[in-house]
């Protein structure tokens, strides 16, 4: 139904019935082509059927629409209620009471659904007032990594544009975004020729990973089909953080791709060195070792920006410090702004950041040189204290991956001993 006033319905024998008053007149028969919308309609056959329409409604029939009235559905109206004969597998109530009718009254021979489209770069954007798209996480007390696979494949402008907000929202979220390289990008010049165009998206909350990885399909009898990588990153990022630590980089031989049957570009060497100081982390494949994540590198790591987060395990070691430290310390709200509360929470942060160094997540041989938590009246100003606000300093010394083994090889000769 279009309205109250205006719909139409399909008969079992392919007859399309079409009124303009609720169906106080006759139903007239149409053409498919000059229909356009329908709500809710069910035909038994040409002469039983019913339609519902926005408000509630029912329309019945039992000639084929040459009378069809209309009753009301109320709240205690059944299945059986609104059967025309006796064949069941009625469809597109949208209510029904429980306890009335038979058991067999709407649902024996139900039709499958069918699958919706693929979302649409609006889709992921949303509206942060109405928390829909990506502001539904906004809902979420705790996410650390936020995959988007598809969205590089939508045109430049809306891929920048849900890019861009994914990226404000992990901010904010002290998240992770893993990005995946677009499927035109099949070789390395393209991939070299195109990186320029993500430069506006370019932070140091987000990682993008190429080429895309060639999988079995299960739905395609395992054919080999392409597949954007981003969740199987983010598998290797949760495989990594819970074996060795965040701080760890989710790549080298261990950062092995479980499933992945061949890259739709294999990289040698020389072009993953040119990618890399780039900011573009790539995926390879090796002998015996299979594909592996060869990359650690932030969207925000390319050589030449001299990133203080250059290295994707240092930043989201400094995410996980902030979001850990900001739960851990919600007790000292309403505490008394002085020196015995700053005392107290000097010892719950020195404790977390020494268990931190004991596990090998800074660097140094003593935590002196590891880390530090600074938090008294240098930090805590009379006017902070006036305001409601306790300061916390807390520093550390990460440890970076080695991206390069630089080996030097010195040749000895001529050497006589006395």
């Amino acid at each position: 139904m279009v309205d109250a006033n205006k719909g139409w319905a399909v008969g079992a024998d392919g007859t399309i019935l079409a009124t303009i008053d609720g169906g106080a007149t006759p139903w007239t028969a149409q053409t498919s082509n000059t229909i356009k919308s329908l709500r809710s309609a069910y035909m038994v056959d040409a002469n039983n059927g019913w339609i519902a329409t926005d408000d509630g409604a029912i329309l019945a029939t039992a000639n084929g629409g040459a009378a069809w009235s209309m009753q009301q559905c109320t709240l205690n109206t059944s299945a059986d209620d609104l059967k025309l004969s006796a064949s069941q597998g009625w469809q597109n109530i949208k209510q029904y009471t429980l306890g009335i009718g038979k058991i067999f009254g709407a649902l024996a021979a139900v039709t499958p659904g069918q699958d919706g489209l693929p979302p649409r770069a609006q889709d992921y954007e949303g509206n942060e007032a109405e928390k829909s798209g990506l502001y539904a996480l906004l809902d979420v007390d705790l996410f650390n990594i936020l995959c988007l696979p598809g969205v590089t494949d939508f045109d430049a402008n809306n891929a920048l544009s849900v890019l861009s907000k994914a990226e404000e929202l992990c901010k904010r979220r002290r998240a992770f975004l893993i990005i995946d390289s677009p499927d035109s990008w099949k070789t390395y010049g393209e991939a070299m020729n195109s990186l320029a165009d993500f430069d506006s998206v370019r932070s140091e909350n987000a990682a993008m990973y190429y080429p895309r990885v060639q999988m079995p399909d299960t739905l395609d009898n395992n054919r080999l089909r392409t597949f954007p990588p981003c969740g199987i990153i983010a598998g290797v990022y949760a495989r990594t953080d819970s074996t060795r630590g965040v701080w760890k980089a989710p790549a080298g031989q261990e950062a092995s791709m479980g499933g992945v049957s061949g890259l739709v570009c294999k990289l040698n060497d020389q072009e993953n060195g040119g990618l890399n100081p780039l900011g573009l982390n790539c995926l390879r494949l090796f002998p015996v070792t299979g594909s592996v994540v060869w990359g650690a590198r932030t969207l925000h790591g390319a050589d030449v920006l001299a990133s203080e987060w250059k290295y994707i395990p240092v930043r989201r070691t400094a995410l996980f410090i902030e979001e850990s430290l900001y739960r851990g310390t919600k007790w000292a709200v309403f505490e008394p702004n002085d020196e015995p509360l700053w005392a107290q929470l000097r010892l719950n942060i020195g404790a977390f950041m020494h268990n931190l160094f004991r596990q090998g997540a800074f660097q140094g041989q003593s935590p002196r040189d590891a880390y530090l938590v600074k938090c008294d009246k240098e930090t805590t100003t009379q006017n902070d204290i006036n305001l409601g606000i306790v300061n916390i300093l807390v520093g550390f010394a990460p440890l970076k991956p080695a991206e390069f083994v630089m080996i030097k090889i010195q040749q000895l000769a001529g050497q006589v001993q006395a």
